[in-house]
Parts: structure tokens; C-alpha cells; sequence
């Protein structure tokens, strides 16, 4: 996650009018928007419209039947649900730059639609600014590039071949025409990528790019995964937000780097030099953290939300040992074996920590029980809505934990109240059905259809007979 500096979308009242915003993609070449929006799982949809049509799809002129997609609670019967684009956020793509794409939120009869992912993020970012407080975020972005072959996938070069390949410098270099696209992409959008590196297993790679306010970040982590695919593909390979696409690799996380700032003066309020817990974190922060503990088998419904998912949170299982994914409801400082992670504040990299510099500036947790096949409105609306109320009901989260969570025995880890997360995808609906957190925030109708659409998935996928069970069982009684 950046620390440097805050990238955010302008208040709605500087944001320019719509003429002057068709004015100004004209001129830079537009051809088309997109009015878009995302289904339940993530995935983006919408229509094109020709840049002449532009004031009239920002005024909501584009119509959507509900039916055809999931999760948006509508019949074949029902009038159609419009998208209205939010004018911040109107992006021209810079891989294909006569498209300009437009994210919004879903309206009936012009009244919010309550199963839109945008719309129910945006209630828990009012319900902070209500505290005075603005949620920051910032998403580790790791994906794996493979190439297809036969059935199958392999990673996307043949020499990207090394048992321990992290930080591989040569493997970067191989793929580096490509990683300079897409970080150059990027960039010309104003993300402010600090650093990209080669991951842990074959082909996999990681981008860190600026911190922003949470909904500015689920609109560009949307856009994200949408520019990997585009621009991989133009290279023959696919980009795979799968999070486990390989059983003997280390699977792709997508981490969430999480802040409160005063929605005044944006003040970072997580941070503070006196902390007795050692963590360099505030009252505030701790609340957070507590109220994310509570919640934690709900939220991970929602941030790890596929069958694949839970083949990810493993302790064991990748070439190079321990597969660097959380497993436990625990937090402590710069400990990786945690679902909750709070990274070692540098004053020699971020400043002096003088007066309202950038040193408590950098103060964060970190959660990395997140994956890149996440609803990122959904799994922030989640997240933050625990926090909140851990901020509300002053949670304490416990005294952070200093050990290697991986070696830890069971009754070592009851003596520690250390709960595990859910094991797979059915044992993690199950626990959002059960918390009452899911409905308060996705209402009832969304939370019904998410229950219904991840039980579903899982028997889909239970019961299929796969080539393991052949394999094991076929001849062997």
C-alpha cells in the first residue's frame, strides 16, 4: 500500500459540470462511454453510448432488466433499473482510449436500488462521515499470468521456472515490456504505483499503488481487474484473479490496507507513537480491530467469496513452505501469520513524525484475509461496517499476538482464544447467515440472494465428481 500521499476523487461540489466534462473527453478522443455498474459478484456491466448521448446517460437514460443478472432481485416482469454514473469517477480507459468508462449506482424510478453493491458501500461511507471520520484504503493487487495449454494453464513464460521465485529479478525482466503497459496504464490514470514486484510462484505479480477514500478504491480496483484482462490478453496470455489457480503454488491475496482520517482536516487517526501494545495505533484503531474480530467468519464470506477461495487460506500447501495466508482470527505488529497485520511504522522512509507529518500519517492495518475474486464494494461495505461498530461499542481487540501463528498447537491457540476462519466456502455462508451484521448491511433482499447464490455454489461445486476422486477411488475396493 502507498503511504506517501492520498489519491481521491474531488467533492461533488468542484466536481465539473457534465458539458464540460463530454467537452473534454471530445477532445481527448472519446468515441464512447460506458455506463457501468456490477453485478453481485464483482464483475462489471453496462452499455455503450455514443459521446454525443453523454449528459443524457449521466442524467440516468440507460435502462437494465434486473432479471438477467444475480443478485438484483428482479423478475422478467419488473421495470427496468437505470444506471446513473457518478461524474467523479467518468475515466477514460488508456488502453483503449476512444472508451470512456463510467461506474454508478442503480436507481428504480429514480429512487437507489437497495441490492446495488455501490449503493450499500455508500451507506456505511455516510455512516462514517457521520462520525466525522473518512475510511481509507488501499488494496495489494496480486494476479497470476498463465497461458493456456490443452485443459490446463502454465505460467505465461516457459523460463519463469524457479522453485522460490519471489522478488525474482530476472523473472521481472522477462515480463517486462508487459509490466511497464500495464503499470504506464496506471499511472496515466493518476494511481501513483510505488512499487511492482514478482510474486511468490511462477507468473504471479503484485501491484502497490496509492491509498485512496474506500469507494474511489472499489472503482478502481473494478477497473483494475478489467485492465489486467484487456491488456493481458493482448499479449496471448490470460490474467487470472483466480485465487488459488494452482494447488502447489501459493494463491493471490488481495490485501486490504485500512485507515480512518478526520473528514476535516484528513488527519490519519490510526496512529499514536505512545501506544502501550507496542503497534504504534491509536484508541480508534483498536476499536476498529475489535469490531473486525467479531465479525471476522462474516466478513470473510464476502472477502474470500468463492469455492477456490478457502483452497487459499491453508497453513501448508505451496512449493516454498508455508503459503503466506491467513488462517487465524488473531492480529499483531509486522506478523504475516495473522489475519490482521499491522505494518512497522518507518519514520526514515515516511518522515520525522513531527507536528502532522507523514510518519503517523503511515499508520494502518492491514487484512489480509481478502482475495482479488472479491465484490471489493461488498467486501469494503463489510469491513467497514464491523469496524464501525467495534468504534461504537469500543471493542478491544486483545493484546496483539508476537509468535509464529503457522507453529502454534490447537490448545495452544484456545489458551490464546485464537478462533480459526471458515474452511471453505459453505462454512463461511454459513457464518454470515448467522451474523446479523450481513443483513444490516446489505439489506434484507441482497442478503437473501447472497445466502441462496454462495449455498448454491457450493453444492455446484461439492457435487461434482472430480478427477481427484477418480484417481483415488476408481479402482481401488
Amino acid at each position: 500500500m502507498a503511504v506517501r500521499k492520498k489519491s481521491s476523487r474531488s467533492a461533488q461540489a468542484r466536481t465539473p459540470r457534465l458539458g464540460s466534462i463530454k467537452e473534454d473527453l471530445s477532445k481527448k478522443g472519446v468515441k464512447y462511454c460506458y455506463s457501468a455498474y456490477v453485478d453481485v459478484h464483482g464483475v462489471p456491466k453496462g452499455k455503450a453510448v455514443p459521446i454525443e448521448h453523454f449528459e443524457r446517460m449521466m442524467r440516468g437514460s440507460e435502462l437494465f432488466t434486473g432479471a438477467a443478472l444475480d443478485g438484483l432481485g428482479q423478475g422478467p416482469h419488473d421495470d427496468e433499473l437505470a444506471v446513473y454514473p457518478d461524474p467523479a469517477a467518468v475515466t477514460q480507459l488508456p488502453w483503449e482510449p476512444e472508451v470512456a468508462w463510467c461506474p454508478g449506482n442503480l436507481k428504480y424510478h429514480e429512487e437507489p436500488w437497495p441490492m446495488c453493491s455501490r449503493t450499500i458501500l455508500q451507506q456505511q461511507v455516510e455512516r462514517a462521515a457521520n462520525l466525522g471520520l473518512t475510511f481509507n484504503l488501499g488494496i495489494e493487487c496480486e494476479v497470476y499470468i498463465v497461458r493456456r495449454e490443452g485443459n490446463g494453464i502454465v505460467p505465461n513464460q516457459d523460463r519463469d521456472n524457479l522453485a522460490k521465485a519471489a522478488y525474482d529479478f530476472a523473472g521481472t525482466l522477462l515480463n517486462y515490456r508487459f509490466l511497464d503497459e500495464i503499470v504506464s496504464a496506471m499511472n496515466s490514470l493518476g494511481w501513483d504505483v510505488h512499487s511492482f514486484d514478482h510474486e511468490d510462484a511462477n507468473g504471479q505479480f503484485e501491484f502497490d499503488f496509492a491509498y485512496a477514500d474506500v469507494l474511489t478504491m472499489a472503482d478502481r480496483f473494478v477497473l483494475w481487474r478489467l485492465m489486467m484482462k484487456e491488456i493481458t490478453r493482448r499479449h496471448g496470455w490470460e490474467a487470472t484473479c483466480m485465487p488459488k489457480p494452482y494447488s502447489d503454488r501459493t494463491g493471490s491475496g488481495a490485501h486490504f490496507n485500512m485507515s480512518m482520517a478526520d473528514a476535516k482536516t484528513g488527519k490519519n487517526l490510526f496512529g499514536d507513537a505512545g501506544d502501550a501494545r507496542g503497534c504504534g495505533l491509536s484508541k480508534l484503531a483498536y476499536q476498529f480491530l475489535g469490531g473486525i474480530r467479531k465479525h471476522a467468519t462474516a466478513i470473510v464470506a464476502t472477502t474470500c467469496p468463492t469455492v477456490n477461495s478457502y483452497k487459499r487460506l491453508i497453513k501448508t500447501g505451496s512449493m516454498t513452505g508455508f503459503t503466506w495466508a491467513p488462517v487465524f482470527i488473531s492480529y499483531g505488529g509486522n506478523n504475516r501469520t495473522h489475519m490482521l497485520r499491522v505494518p512497522k511504522l518507518r519514520p526514515h522512509i515516511e518522515g520525522s513524525g513531527k507536528g502532522h507529518g507523514p510518519y503517523l500519517s503511515a499508520a494502518r492495518v492491514e487484512c489480509r484475509a481478502v482475495d482479488p475474486a472479491m465484490n471489493p464494494y461488498l467486501a469494503a461495505a463489510m469491513t467497514l461496517a464491523a469496524g464501525l461498530e467495534g468504534i461504537e461499542n469500543d471493542l478491544d481487540p486483545g493484546d496483539p499476538i508476537d509468535e509464529n501463528m503457522y507453529l502454534l498447537s490447537d490448545a495452544q491457540l484456545r489458551r490464546k482464544g485464537v478462533r480459526l476462519l471458515p474452511r471453505t466456502l459453505l462454512e463461511a455462508t454459513e457464518a454470515f447467515a448467522a451474523d446479523p451484521l450481513g443483513k444490516q448491511v446489505m439489506g434484507k433482499e441482497l442478503f437473501d440472494a447472497w445466502v441462496d447464490l454462495k449455498t448454491q455454489e457450493w453444492w455446484d461445486y461439492h457435487n461434482e465428481v472430480s478427477q481427484w476422486e477418480l484417481d483415488q477411488y476408481l479402482t481401488k475396493f
